[in-house]
């Protein structure tokens, strides 16, 4: 893609403004490359905290004076997840205030602080808005085509009658009810079937599962994340012997499970990351070592002593970020079979695939790395040569979204 028309602002808006999981990762990634090219940005947040780093930058930072779905009274919480008056009031004071015909706005995540409500004036900007589908809520109520009581893929048709008399939620059938309400007040205040507004995939196998969920195909754009390896140099792998996790510490991405297979494995598990399920892994497995969140740096730092990173998430990945850095530092990784990418990793030989409800047949694939030094030195030596085709580097990713934002305007140079 190449950019033909410079935007007068970019306004990147998201749930949150600080660095705990990929969404946000992203939103941020993007202000700080879009800034070195000197494209004015404003970032407005859902909700604090803010990374200082944003002013720092240069960027406008607002931030819109929501609170997270799971804070507070939970009567209250569940109304504002579907209509939070507040978020939208603020969002659309601030377009009155700034908006400009050569002003783009980039959604990322809006259903954990925003809630579907944020839709309503960004409607009125719909020709010149981009909103990235870190995942499927913008498709699928519970996010995930996915039966999470069954460990298996759904097929249904979002919203349907079979699909709203299936319990396929992570916590129980009321609250797949509720998100199915959610969906319907999303659809409502914006068509995607027949918006003006463009919609970004992270990955090609997306495409079909969003026009499923009445995302119109002839609005969609497939633009794969960056990826930043964590080391310009090699990890040596077949030296080391830890393995590790990085991410959010909750059920879908598996930690729990990983902690069992390494267990069986017996291999010394490292976790980098938080959330509700540390408490637990804590008491039930002391032998793991708990890291917390870790700056980029600090993960650098702590991977040099990584055998593999393993990502044995239970529902679909659709892009899988913490694999792709492992693999371009030339750490081989064990993915979940849901991954979008896991086939083209396995494929390329980069690391192995793994069903996420075998917690048997995980420790076995952990035990096939943890004792082939010749096989994970091979592993390691191809994907950190190789791996990096897999993705855009920052500034071929930066190129694709000022060339999506390009598209957005009327086509007359702003340069």
């Amino acid at each position: 893609m190449v950019a033909t028309a410079r935007p007068d602002r970019v306004v990147v808006i998201n749930d949150d403004a600080v660095e705990r999981g990929g969404a946000a990762a992203i939103a941020l990634a993007s202000v700080r490359l879009l800034r070195e090219r000197d494209v004015p940005i404003a970032f407005l947040s859902g909700s604090d905290p803010v990374d200082p780093a944003l002013a720092r930058r240069g960027a406008v930072v607002a931030v819109l004076g929501g609170r997270h779905i799971l804070e507070g009274n939970p009567g209250a919480a569940a109304v504002r997840g579907l209509f939070d008056p507040r978020t939208r009031g603020a969002l659309e004071r601030w377009i009155a205030a700034n908006d400009t015909p050569g002003t783009v706005y980039h959604l990322h995540n809006w259903h954990k602080v925003l809630s579907p409500s944020v839709f309503l004036p960004l409607r009125r900007v719909a020709s010149r808005l981009v909103i990235s589908a870190h995942d499927y809520f913008l498709a699928c109520p519970n996010g995930g085509f996915f039966l999470y009581p069954r460990g298996r893929e759904c097929t249904l048709v979002p919203n349907s009658a079979r699909c709203l008399a299936t319990s396929c939620d992570r916590r129980h059938y009321a609250h797949k009810l509720w998100r199915a309400a959610r969906h319907r007040l999303r659809q409502s205040l914006i068509d995607l079937a027949g918006s003006e507004a463009l919609v970004v995939a992270v990955h090609e196998g997306m495409v079909p599962l969003l026009a499923r969920g009445a995302v119109a195909a002839a609005g969609i754009r497939v633009v794969r994340n960056p990826v930043t390896a964590w080391r310009t140099e090699r990890v040596a792998a077949e030296r080391n012997r830890d393995v590790f996790f990085i991410g959010r510490l909750d059920a879908d991405k598996g930690p729990d499970l990983l902690a069992r297979a390494a267990r069986r494995a017996g291999v010394r598990l490292r976790l980098i990351g938080d959330g509700p399920l540390a408490p637990a892994i804590a008491r039930d497995h002391p032998e793991v070592e708990l890291l917390g969140w870790r700056t980029r740096d600090e993960i650098a730092e702590l991977i040099g002593a990584a055998r593999m990173v393993v990502s044995p998430t239970r529902c679909r990945e659709t892009f899988g970020l913490v694999a792709l850095e492992a693999l371009t530092s030339g750490i081989p990784v064990i993915v979940s079979r849901f991954f979008a990418m896991g086939g083209e990793i396995v494929d390329r030989g980069f690391g192995l695939a793994c069903d996420p409800y075998d917690e048997a047949g995980l420790a076995d694939a952990i035990g096939e790395l943890a004792h082939d030094d010749r096989r994970v030195g091979e592993i390691s030596r191809r994907a950190f040569a190789a791996a990096g085709a897999l993705a855009p580097t920052p500034a071929e990713w930066c190129a694709n979204l000022l060339s999506l934002y390009a598209s957005r305007l009327d086509g007359a140079s702003r340069c």
